[in-house]
C-alpha cells in the first residue's frame, strides 16, 4: 500500500481519536459546570433503597457522560466514609446504564455538522460574559468535537476494507464459535482497558463496523468486552484505598463479568433479539455515491450496548445486598483501623469539581470540630491544674494533623481550581482555602496557650486567684465565639460579618481590660517578671484566636 495513504490513514485516525477524546472531556466539564448543584443533591440523595441509588447513578452518569468518572467517584465516597457499599454498587449499576447514552448521541446522523457546532458554540463560549451561557456552549463544542472526531475516524478506516492484510487480521476475530465470541470479548477488554474510556473504544467500534470492516456480530461482541475494561480506571483508582472502596472497585469488575458471562452463553440468541430491536439486519448494506455504507449498524451497536447494560442490572438488582456481602466476606477487613489520611479529600474526586469541592467543604467541618475538641481539652486542663498527659498529648496530636489536612486541602484546591471550574466553584474553593488556613492558626495558638500554661506548671509558679478567673472567663468567651463562627461555617450562614464583628469587638475590650487589671497588680504588689510575662502571652493568644475566628466568618460573607 502507498506510503502516503497509510501516512494519511494514521493522521485521520489518530487526530480523529485525540477530538473525539477531548470532544468528551469538554462536554463532561460543561455539563458538569451547568448541572453541578443538582448532582451535589443528587449524590447527597443517595439511599440504600436500590432503586434510588441506580437511578441517581444513571442520571449522574447521564450528566458526567463518563461511568469511569462516577465509579471513581464512588470509591472515593466509600473511601471516605460518606457512602456505604450496598449504596456504591446501586449507584455502579445506574452508572452502566448512563454510559450508554454516548452510544446514543453517536447514532446521530450529524456528523458532518459536527464542525459548524464545534465553531459556533465556540464563539459563544469565547465571547459571551455569562457563565451558564459559555459552559453551555463549552458543552456544545465538545459535542460538536465528538462529532467531527468520529467522522475523523470513519475516513481513516475506510481504506481498510481494501487492505487484505487487515480484513485477514480482523477474520481473526469473529463470533463464529464460543470461543470466537470470548475472544471478541477480551479484545475489546483489552483495548478499553488500555484507552480507560468505553466511550472511545465504542466509537472507534461504531467507526469500524460503519465502514464495513467489522461486521455487526463482532462489533456487538467487542462492546461485551468493552464493559469489561472500563472497569479497570476504577480499579486503579482503588489502590492504596480503604478495604471497603477496594470492595466498590471489584464490584464494578464482577457485575460486568458477570452480565458478560451469562450474555456471551446465549450469545446468538442475543443478537437475534438486538435484531428485533433494531427493526432490520444491522448489517444491511447500502450504496451511497458509490461508497458501501451501513446506515443501522452503528444503531444496532447502540442497542446492543443499552440492551446488555440493563438486563444485566434488571438480573444483578436484587442481588446487591448478596454480592455487598460476598464482597465483605472475600476481602475482610484489616485487622488494625483504617484511618484514611483525610477522611473526606480524595484525589479521585479531581475529575468533579462540583462534588470535590463539597468534599473539601466536609474537610473544612472536620477542622472546626477538632478546633472544638481542642479548646474542651485546654478548659479542662486549666481547671484541673495538673498533669494530664493524655490529653495535652491529644491537643499537640489534633495541631500536627491540623497541619496536615491544611497542607492537603491547599494541595487538592490548587489541583482542581487550576482546570476549568464554574465561577460559584472557584469562590468557594478560594474561601475554603481562606479558611483552612485561619483553622491551622487558630490550633497554633490553642497549643500556645497549652505550652505557656506547661511553662507556669514547670517553673512551679501559680496565677493569683483574679488573674485565673479573668482567664477562664476569657477562655468561655473566645470558646463561645469560635463555637458560633463554627455552626454558620456548617449552615452556610453567609450573613454572619455583622454580628461576628460585633462579639469580636467586645472580646477585644474584655482582653484591653484584663491587661489594664493585670497592669495595676503589678504596680500593686510583687509579681514575678515571668508570670506577668505569660499572662500577657495568654491574652495576646486568645486575641489571635478571635481575630482568626473573625477572619473566618468575613471569610464565609465574602468580604476580602
Amino acid at each position: 500500500m502507498d506510503a502516503a495513504l497509510m501516512v494519511k490513514m494514521a493522521v485521520q485516525i489518530a487526530g480523529g481519536l485525540g477530538i473525539f477524546l477531548l470532544g468528551m472531556k469538554n462536554m463532561s466539564e460543561g455539563m458538569q459546570a451547568v448541572a453541578g448543584e443538582r448532582m451535589r443533591k443528587l449524590i447527597n440523595a443517595v439511599t440504600n433503597n436500590r432503586i434510588i441509588a441506580c437511578g441517581v447513578g444513571v442520571i449522574v452518569t447521564s450528566l458526567i457522560q463518563s461511568s469511569s468518572v462516577t465509579t471513581v467517584m464512588v470509591v472515593g465516597m466509600v473511601n471516605a466514609g460518606l457512602m456505604t457499599l450496598v449504596q456504591a454498587i446501586g449507584v455502579i449499576l445506574g452508572a452502566d446504564i448512563g454510559t450508554t447514552i454516548t452510544a446514543w448521541i453517536l447514532v446521530l446522523e450529524i456528523g458532518k455538522y459536527g464542525l459548524p457546532i464545534m465553531g459556533i458554540s465556540a464563539f459563544f463560549f469565547l465571547f459571551s460574559k455569562r457563565e451558564r451561557v459559555r459552559y453551555t456552549a463549552m458543552m456544545m463544542v465538545g459535542l460538536g468535537m465528538v462529532f467531527f472526531g468520529l467522522m475523523q475516524m470513519k475516513a481513516g478506516f475506510y481504506p481498510l476494507r481494501e487492505m487484505p492484510g487487515f480484513v485477514e487480521w480482523f477474520s481473526k476475530f469473529t463470533p463464529e464459535t464460543y470461543f470466537g465470541v470470548l475472544k471478541c470479548c477480551l479484545a475489546g477488554a483489552i483495548l478499553t482497558a488500555v484507552v480507560q474510556s468505553s466511550s472511545a473504544t465504542i466509537g472507534i467500534t461504531m467507526g469500524l463496523a460503519s465502514t464495513g470492516v467489522l461486521n455487526f456480530e463482532t462489533a456487538a461482541a467487542l462492546v461485551l468486552g468493552e464493559n469489561i475494561g472500563t472497569t479497570i480506571t476504577a480499579y486503579l483508582a482503588s489502590i492504596g484505598a480503604s478495604t471497603n472502596a477496594k470492595r466498590a472497585a471489584v464490584a464494578h469488575v464482577i457485575i460486568k463479568v458477570i452480565g458478560v458471562a451469562w450474555v456471551t452463553t446465549i450469545f446468538y440468541q442475543y443478537l437475534s433479539f438486538i435484531k428485533i430491536l433494531v427493526g432490520v439486519d444491522p448489517s444491511t448494506m447500502r450504496m451511497v455515491n458509490g461508497i458501501a455504507t451501513y446506515p443501522h449498524v452503528m444503531r444496532g451497536i447502540a442497542i446492543s450496548h443499552t440492551t446488555f447494560n440493563l438486563l444485566n442490572v434488571l438480573v444483578l438488582m436484587p442481588f446487591t445486598a448478596i454480592l455487598a456481602k460476598m464482597l465483605v466476606r472475600i476481602m475482610p477487613d484489616k485487622g488494625h483501623e483504617e484511618i484514611p489520611h483525610l477522611r473526606f479529600i480524595d484525589v479521585r474526586m479531581l475529575d468533579t469539581p462540583a462534588i470535590g469541592i463539597q468534599q473539601s467543604q466536609n474537610e473544612i467541618l472536620n477542622m472546626s470540630d477538632q478546633i472544638r475538641k481542642m479548646l474542651t481539652r485546654l478548659k479542662n486542663i486549666i481547671i484541673n491544674n495538673v498533669p494530664d498527659e493524655r490529653s495535652e498529648g491529644k491537643i499537640f496530636q489534633r495541631e500536627e494533623h491540623l497541619d496536615i489536612i491544611q497542607k492537603e486541602i491547599v494541595e487538592f484546591l490548587s489541583n482542581m481550581l487550576s482546570g476549568n471550574v464554574p465561577h460559584n466553584v472557584m469562590n468557594k474553593g478560594r474561601m475554603q482555602l481562606r479558611m483552612a488556613d485561619e483553622y491551622e492558626s487558630i490550633s497554633d495558638y490553642i497549643t500556645t496557650i497549652l505550652k505557656l500554661n506547661l511553662k507556669m506548671r514547670k517553673s512551679e509558679l501559680t496565677m493569683a486567684e483574679e488573674a485565673s478567673e479573668q482567664l477562664m472567663n476569657l477562655h468561655n468567651r473566645v470558646s463561645e465565639y469560635v463555637l458560633f463562627v463554627n455552626k454558620a461555617v456548617k449552615d452556610d450562614n453567609t450573613d454572619i460579618a455583622p454580628k461576628a464583628i460585633t462579639q469580636g469587638e467586645a472580646i477585644t475590650h474584655l482582653i484591653k481590660e484584663y491587661r489594664s487589671k493585670h497592669l495595676e497588680r503589678v504596680g500593686t504588689e510583687h509579681t514575678s517578671p515571668l508570670k506577668s510575662l505569660i499572662f500577657t502571652d495568654i491574652l495576646n493568644s486568645y486575641r489571635r484566636i478571635k481575630d482568626h475566628t473573625l477572619n473566618i466568618a468575613e471569610a464565609l460573607s465574602g468580604e476580602k
